[in-house]
């Protein structure tokens, strides 16, 4: 499923115009976006949570040269699903 999908499902379930979902979703994703960029987790009971982590330097291999290269530290998004969504899933 894709964005404009998302879109289509949640205003056919809701029963509002395809653009009213768009609105809600895109300010949806930029809420969560912004919360997880400032570093503050947003747990969606059920659902899951987003949060950051942190990636530490490493050496790394050019695959073509074999050459070794540093690749820097780096910040990261984690998702870790809710108990429901697992179980929803595993049904």
């Amino acid at each position: 499923m894709n964005k404009q999908e998302l879109i289509d499902a949640v205003a056919s379930e809701v029963g509002i115009a395809k653009s009213a979902a768009a609105e809600t979703i895109d300010a949806f994703l930029g809420t969560v976006t912004n919360a997880v960029v400032k570093g503050d987790p947003v747990q969606l009971t059920g659902f899951g949570s987003f949060s950051t982590g942190a990636r530490a330097a490493r050496t790394g291999r050019n695959p073509k040269t074999g050459e070794a290269l540093q690749i820097a530290a780096s910040k990261t998004v984690k998702f870790a699903a809710g108990k429901a969504f697992k179980d929803a899933v595993n049904q």
